[in-house]
């Protein structure tokens, strides 16, 4: 037998390897479909582990303990070997709209599905025998498990800073393979035909040298990159290799700098009067999908005086000297905005600290934007950062043009993730920061046949004015439209006449529509309703009749681009008709809606066919009240602790400024303090119906405060810096890991002095639960809130008593 500390070490690092692989794959399907598929990696971890744990239960003469050591080591160097395999695999694949072809699309996705899930199959095989199979305390084996699972959340944010993602994965199938040198067979363990699955496996015996290979393979893609293992499709589009300068991952994105082309300038909204000139520029990709551009500035604003052209700097006609702070740096094009326009104090702000490093080191000849007097960058996710600053200095003009806090929101419009900028909270953030005359200038998507977009901009805008004691936006407001986009004025004072004259006279000039003003109705019907409505109630009225989402976006439903309602048909169907024009907002909300709903359908399929049906006959020779209540029982368990799950992982990525810390501190907290809830379960066993009452009691009215009081903790921590908001918000999930930690080891407890035989139906149920919530999870939080998962968590709960106390109540076997 393996010695304790050797198995002990292996065990925490095939679990680190699970949570690692979990967030390196949502980056990675955040650059190859989109961000809001997080979830899709939770759900296969969940389906994998499920099934693995299910071929191990099936397969118990196999399975012996005094094979463990040998069994361990093969199945976590197949692990190894199985995520190189999957990397390659998910690398080389294309992922088709829905409209493409709703058939052909959920043929790819069940491909990368089926290259997915193997590693976490074979994880699983390994963690269940660690758990069942080891001669050590399982509270010890557990510790190390949970110990594994949490640190890999951080772990894989540390890898992610120094090399690619893709490398990343290869890094973690060199660190399965170690994994599988800790649990290597020791001198005086049996060897047998038998302890391997084939001969052709036996190779698999040699870990060390399959944990050094894919090391050096790893390190080696790391150094050749971009010229190694890279993506071969983003977004359903070919790479195109030879084009690329520079290539750079990290935990937020993937940036991609195009080579220098000398071409036409690049403007987001360029007036119809521009002087066309061509200028040596190069082009980033952000994920995929978004892009921006660095040019070529060697110090003279004769070189980029084209942007004054553009109607993103709409604002700086009326606002142009003080202090200036730019959302979003770039390629620094808004930064250079400012300066040229006469600011001589400008800081950027950005989340994404390769946009700095750029612009101040490896393209600092190229564009001198960082070499100005003046000019200040903030690595720092914004509403962190104005929160923090608003007490020391006030701005005069605040710019935030076409900027998300995940980059790839294809165009705008795949929007079934949160976004902490666009909501009413944030936007109280950058409005209380400016000086009593300053100006937030905000631009976006703009279409005269759909308001959408621009119409929850106005919405957002009037809801947040409003928040801070003005009673008429509208005199606070102007807009302007221009070919696909719009940009909005929103002054903390009311504009006055002469500003008004200003902005108006300039957009003629410059072939702007009016779209808002103060001094006269907006002639869309839409707008005219939205920046006079008085309250939320009227904006979910006009919601109704123009079959728009047009309310004001909060941190509750922070998913400012997703105009469409799931509840309501008409739009849905419309949407189709926008297919044909290209890419634009609606169409971008039905893909992501089609294949939120079709991974759905898939998961729900896949669980049926291999994880509910296999398991079905342990049950077949037990009673059947202790099938029913103990299926209730798991299947409250897997909903409710996904459905919290989801919710608080949408939460805190507001809190914390990307959805990728929101997934990888939000797991962390979440399995560390489950883990330690589900030891002190050991201790304080829930022993009969009255504690079971008690214990479900406490959990649901916790998750029901949750979202009443959570709010204010975001508000007074927002300030920190992103160390000190991780640990407040590990701090808020810990009270409900401890509580939901009792669940599963409770349950499990109680079935098996019951009667064990239907184990596997039980863990089968719970897996199948959890991925299937993962999912539906999401909706709820669009349709309805955030909230509304936590509360739907905390009714599993509360349901749960009744299951519990029935369960509780049947004899103990003998």
């Amino acid at each position: 037998m393996t010695r304790k500390p050797a198995f002990l070490s292996g065990l925490f690092v095939i679990c680190m390897c699970v949570l690692m692989l979990q967030i390196i794959e949502t980056r990675i399907l955040s650059v190859i479909s989109y961000y809001h598929l997080a979830f899709f990696a939770i759900s296969l971890a969940m389906f994998g582990m499920t099934a693995g744990s299910l071929l191990v239960y099936f397969n118990q003469t196999f399975f012996i303990s005094e094979r463990l050591a040998r069994n361990l080591s093969w199945i976590a160097a197949a692990f190894a070997l199985s995520i190189v395999i999957s990397a390659l695999v998910m690398i080389s694949t294309v992922l088709l709209n829905p409209w493409n072809g709703l058939f052909m699309a959920a043929v790819l996705w069940l491909k990368l599905i089926a290259a997915l899930v193997p590693p976490y199959i074979f994880a699983g095989m390994a963690i269940s025998l660690a758990l069942t199979r080891s001669p050590w305390p399982v509270g010890q084996v557990y510790a190390a498990d949970l110990a594994g699972a949490a640190f890999g959340c951080l772990g894989s944010l540390a890898l992610l800073t120094f090399i690619d993602a893709v490398s990343a994965l290869l890094m973690v199938g060199a660190l399965g393979a170690a994994a599988a040198w800790l649990f290597a067979r020791p001198a005086g363990e049996p060897q047998d035909a038998a302890a391997t699955p084939s001969r052709i496996m036996r190779w698999l015996q040699r870990p060390a040298l399959l944990a050094g290979g894919l090391a050096v393979v790893a390190l080696g893609n790391a150094a050749l990159h971009p010229n190694g293992l890279v993506l071969s499709f983003t977004k359903g589009v070919m790479e195109i290799p030879f084009n690329v300068e520079l290539m750079r991952w990290n935990s937020y994105s993937r940036v991609r700098v195009e080579r220098t082309v000398n071409d036409w300038q690049f403007m987001w909204g360029p007036s119809p009067s521009v002087p066309s000139r061509k200028i040596d520029q190069h082009f980033l990709n952000i994920d995929g999908d978004a892009g921006t551009t660095i040019y070529r500035f060697g110090g003279s604003f004769d070189e980029i005086g084209f942007l004054q052209y553009d109607i993103t700097n709409l604002a700086y006609f009326i606002r142009n000297k003080g202090r200036a702070a730019i959302i979003g740096v770039g390629g620094g094009r808004d930064l250079l905005s400012a300066y040229g326009f006469g600011f001589r104090d400008v800081t950027g702000v950005e989340l994404n600290p390769t946009f700095i490093d750029l612009l101040q080191h490896r393209f600092a000849d190229f564009n001198k934007l960082a070499a100005l007097p003046g000019v200040s960058f903030q690595v720092d996710d914004a509403r962190s950062w104005f929160a923090s600053t608003g007490k020391d200095r006030q701005f005069d003009l605040i710019q935030m043009s076409m900027i998300d806090t995940w980059a790839a929101t294809g165009v705008g419009a795949f929007s079934l993730s949160e976004n902490g900028l666009y909501t009413v909270e944030g936007w109280r953030d950058f409005i209380s920061t400016l000086a009593p005359d300053g100006v937030l200038t905000v631009s976006r998507w703009y279409s005269p046949d759909n308001i959408g977009e621009t119409g929850r901009l106005v919405s957002l805008a009037a809801a947040s004015l409003r928040q801070m004691g003005v009673e008429a936006p509208s005199r606070h407001i102007f807009l302007a439209g221009v070919g696909t986009l719009a940009t909005l004025v929103l002054s903390r004072a009311p504009l006055t006449a002469d500003e008004i004259a200003t902005l108006r006279s300039t957009a003629d000039k410059l072939g702007y529509t009016v779209l808002v003003s103060p001094d006269a109705l907006a002639k869309n019907e839409i707008l005219r309703e939205v920046v006079t409505g008085p309250d939320a109630e009227t904006l979910a009225a006009l919601s109704a009749v123009y079959h728009l989402d047009v309310t004001a976006p909060t941190d509750e439903r922070p998913f400012f681009f997703n105009q469409l309602r799931l509840s309501d048909a008409l739009p849905m169907l419309s949407a189709f008709a926008t297919v044909a024009a290209g890419p634009g907002v609606l169409s971008g909300n039905l893909s992501a809606t089609l294949t939120l709903l079709m991974l759905i359908a898939l998961s729900a399929i896949l669980v049926v066919l291999t994880i509910v049906i296999p398991a079905a006959p342990s049950v077949r020779q037990v009673p059947r009240r202790l099938v029913g209540a103990g299926t209730i029982y798991f299947l409250l368990i897997g909903l409710g602790f996904m459905f919290v799950e989801i919710g608080l992982i949408q939460r805190l990525s507001l809190f914390l400024g990307h959805p990728v810390y929101g997934l990888a501190i939000g797991l962390f907290g979440l399995i560390l303090s489950t883990g330690i809830g589900s030891l002190i379960s050991e201790l304080l066993p829930l022993r009969n119906a009255g504690r079971l009452l008690v214990w479900c009691s406490l959990t649901a009215l916790a998750l029901a405060a949750m979202p009443l009081w959570l709010p204010q903790i975001v508000q007074a921590y927002q300030a920190l810096p992103i160390t000190g908001r991780a640990t407040v918000a590990i701090a808020v999930i810990a009270p409900l890991g401890l509580l939901m930690g009792f669940g599963f080891p409770t349950g499990m407890r109680i079935v098996n002095a019951i009667d064990p035989r239907p184990t596997p139906w039980f863990w089968a149920i719970n897996g199948a639960a959890g991925v299937l919530a993962a999912g539906i999870a999401v909706l709820v939080s669009i349709a309805v809130s955030i909230s509304a998962c936590l509360w739907i968590g905390g009714a599993c709960y509360l349901l749960l008593a009744f299951a519990a106390v029935a369960l509780k109540r049947m004899p103990v076997k003998a």
